[in-house]
């Protein structure tokens, strides 16, 4: 009976310690997460254009509530939360436009950026207006840029990045593909044209991780999740051609906000 009562004694002591270090271990978890400087940059897919709820003091830019910025933030109580991406933006537009929340203090960033510099909604636009011949050249163009231009745009604007929080931890979020190839869209696009347009997000991604790996920041690849939710797919995270409102065409519905962007920041965070 004494050494049952003994037993019991130390299994509860055990059990206790075990609780207290894990108590503290989530509690050191949170404080770490709402130690957190936070800045969040980028084009429309970091603005969250399509996903709408948008910010009205955002004007143009865009900036909605569903964006995966601001929910990482709401889910994790950041100690400061600045959320300058913009609809539209291009390398040079967040060198001259978004980096004035960025510090010595600043802990994490996250941008998308580079879709908009290799011309994006052109090819999207030509693709859908004009000969699938003209499509596939435009497309090649596009990835002609990718090889010889978009590098050093991206150098450049990840080197002021870091410049200006150099203690920061980087977060580059890649595009995902576009379309379910042989999927339920049984008009429009040719499935040749679809998958040339899946192939050059891939292209434009490969390119992204290459520089965004060579400054020591984390390339976090969304393709994966949207994978099942593409346009097509008959569960699309993404807008098809929306001609009431065509700034949101081919952007991330609020669904794909929270279902393809948010976890990946989160596990990339």
């Amino acid at each position: 009976m004494k050494m049952s009562r003994l037993v019991a004694f130390s299994s509860s002591l055990l059990l206790g310690a075990v609780l207290a270090l894990t108590g503290a271990a989530t509690a050191s978890a949170a404080q770490s997460v709402q130690a957190v400087d936070y800045v969040a940059l980028g084009d429309s897919y970091s603005s969250g254009v399509g996903s709408g709820s948008y910010d009205s003091a955002s004007g143009d830019c865009k900036r909605s509530s569903k964006a995966y910025p601001a929910l990482w933030a709401a889910a994790n109580s950041p100690s400061s939360f600045a959320f300058t991406a913009c609809s539209g933006a291009r390398t040079g537009d967040v060198k001259s436009g978004q980096l004035g929340p960025l510090s010595s203090s600043t802990d994490l960033v996250s941008i998308s950026i580079g879709g908009n510099d290799a011309g994006f909604a052109d090819v999207m636009t030509t693709c859908v207006l004009q000969s699938e011949a003209t499509c596939l050249s435009r497309i090649a163009t596009a990835r002609s840029f990718v090889d010889t231009t978009l590098p050093g745009n991206l150098d450049s604007v990840y080197s002021a990045i870091r410049a200006k929080a150099p203690s920061a931890h980087v977060v580059v979020l890649g595009y995902p593909r576009f379309y379910k190839i042989g999927g339920s869209c049984v008009v429009g696009l040719s499935d040749k044209v679809r998958t040339a347009i899946n192939g050059a997000s891939d292209y434009l991604n490969a390119a992204t991780a290459k520089r965004a790996a060579d400054h020591g920041f984390t390339f976090a690849d969304v393709s994966g999740k949207f994978t099942g939710h593409e346009i097509c797919s008959g569960s699309a995270w993404l807008h098809s051609l929306n001609l009431l409102d065509i700034g949101e065409s081919y952007h991330p519905t609020a669904a794909g906000q929270s279902g393809g962007y948010l976890p990946v920041l989160t596990s990339a965070a």
